[in-house]
């Protein structure tokens, strides 16, 4: 089961049904994108609620004063059938500058952006924009 795919499909779909606030089971991998999407303004916060197994993260979705998501896509990339490996030079550029591609690198999650600026290359998780 891709863990990372079914977090980012909850949060389309609430972004889409404009729900305020979405629960995900949290996972370091999952905590990691959420910092990193909160970080560049596509979410409002999250918080991680621990319980004796495997604890659960609210993510705070962020809206437009139109009412409108911030999030308009996210687009899954690699997936457990098919990895997609990138080197820093092959980084895509997500809709001009307006979107972002997430990296798993050897130095943690981050942008692409943060990755070719360290001239590291990993796996191309997703693009959100």
């Amino acid at each position: 089961m891709d863990t990372v795919a079914e977090f980012l499909t909850r949060i389309r779909n609430a972004a889409l049904a404009k729900h305020e606030k979405v629960d995900v089971p949290s996972s370091n991998m999952r905590v990691g994108i959420a910092s990193l999407l909160q970080k560049n303004g596509y979410i409002r916060s999250f918080k991680i609620a621990r319980d004796g197994k495997q604890g659960m993260m609210r993510v705070y979705l962020r809206y437009t004063p139109k009412g409108e998501p911030i999030i308009r896509n996210i687009m899954r990339e690699s997936s457990p059938g098919l990895r997609k490996y990138i080197g820093s030079k092959d980084i895509p550029n997500v809709r001009h500058g307006y979107g972002m591609a997430v990296l798993s690198t050897s130095k943690g999650i981050m942008t692409g952006d943060e990755a070719k600026e360290q001239k590291l290359g990993g796996e191309l998780l997703f693009r959100i924009w």
